[in-house]
């Protein structure tokens, strides 16, 4: 699906809306992103699942900041979900690995938040850890590559 027809698809459900680009909230966002990794370390001895729930939530926040800097944001209960697909979308094949992973924590912390039926591993909080730091240096990147007049301090 091009940008174009995903916009314009969730824009008709009513899953994402137009929202104003504001560099400073996006700096605020991974800049969060960022300590929410240090956390998600500093827990790691502590409670994998903790740390693999604070990776995600870095993972969230750095794709949310990637809606903001495109103009977007999502609108409706399935945030998690919209914010995965629309870092699918502007990701693209390059990063379709990365976004698997992105979407995999999804549901995994979902369930683990909310039926506490399940245990993480510490080898599935690193690789969760991992993955965020991949994800949020990507997202970073791909921000300042795209507001190069911005002198971000992330």
């Amino acid at each position: 699906m091009t940008f174009d027809n995903f916009i314009e698809d969730y824009t008709k459900r009513g899953l994402i809306k137009e929202q104003k680009r504001n560099l400073g909230a996006i700096e605020k966002i991974i800049s969060r992103s960022h300590k929410e990794i240090k956390a998600a370390e500093a827990n790691m001895k502590i409670d994998e699942g903790i740390a693999f729930t604070i990776a995600y939530t870095a993972m969230l926040h750095a794709g949310r900041a990637l809606m903001l800097c495109k103009g977007y944001r999502p609108s409706d209960g399935y945030q998690h979900k919209t914010v995965v697909d629309f870092a699918s979308v502007v990701l693209g094949d390059k990063y379709k690995t990365l976004v698997q992973h992105f979407d995999k924590m999804r549901r995994k912390r979902n369930i683990f938040t909310y039926e506490v039926s399940i245990s993480i591993s510490e080898t599935e909080a690193k690789n969760a850890l991992t993955c965020a730091i991949n994800f949020v240096k990507t997202i970073r990147d791909i921000i300042k590559k795209e507001s190069s007049q911005h002198k971000f301090k992330f």
